[in-house]
């Protein structure tokens, strides 16, 4: 049993190589998509809506709730970025009940690019508020003696966010891999329920770490 789906090739043609960690994303990309598209196209604004337009609906306005509540300030700007790390992250990991199906997020490759996202993302929202001078000054914050250790800090974040993730995405797995060649189908069953609970709230963690990192770059002290 492969663990991590870069170890699954899908499609190998000379220097061209797909693995399951590729196919995998773009599916739970097209999956988003595509859903997003079948429930927006015939949006009711009435009292009768359809149960998918009324999930939809509680979604974005949980996401939105948490938002302001971390951040202290108008969700609009951080909306779409921090729904699609939730959304993205809550569906890799929701559609491994399908058997076949190995969650992206069990790579490190993908933990790291969505942490690379946040690290790229943190910067930016916090010059479009603060300015460019106004967020370099968070480095040297309270003395200029702590800008290496701010800088470190930024790096170490990023790592832990994408470590943190992948590992208990992979554990799971391996939990898992282990049960089922030592006990009854029955525990890996209940194992195998547990971890999408287990995924989604990580999907929630990772998604709140990030709102966490720009509310601190975008509060003005």
């Amino acid at each position: 049993m492969q663990l991590s789906p870069d170890e699954i090739t899908v499609w190998d043609l000379g220097p061209v190589t797909l693995n399951a960690t590729v196919v995998f994303s773009w599916l739970v990309m097209i999956i988003l998509v595509g859903g997003a598209w079948l429930v927006t196209r015939n949006l009711s604004s009435g009292p009768r809506i359809s149960r998918w337009q009324n999930l939809l609906e509680t979604v974005v306005v949980l996401t939105r709730s948490q938002i302001r509540d971390i951040t202290q300030q108008d969700p609009g700007r951080y909306m779409a970025f921090i729904g699609t790390l939730f959304l993205f992250i809550s569906m890799s990991n929701l559609l491994s009940i399908i058997p076949g199906y190995s969650a992206p997020t069990g790579s490190l490759s993908t933990t790291a690019a969505l942490a690379i996202c946040v690290f790229v993302a943190v910067p930016v929202f916090g010059i479009m508020e603060r300015g460019v001078l106004g967020y370099l000054r968070n480095y040297i914050e309270p003395t200029p003696l702590m800008l290496p250790f701010n800088i470190i800090s930024e790096l170490s974040r990023t790592m832990a966010l994408a470590v943190r993730l992948f590992g208990n995405i992979m554990s799971g797995r391996i939990l898992i891999a282990i049960l089922l060649s030592i006990v009854p189908l029955l525990v890996p069953v209940v194992l195998e329920i547990l971890g999408l609970l287990i995924g989604q709230i990580q999907a929630y963690i990772f998604a709140v770490l990030a709102t966490v990192y720009i509310a601190s770059a975008t509060t003005k002290s």
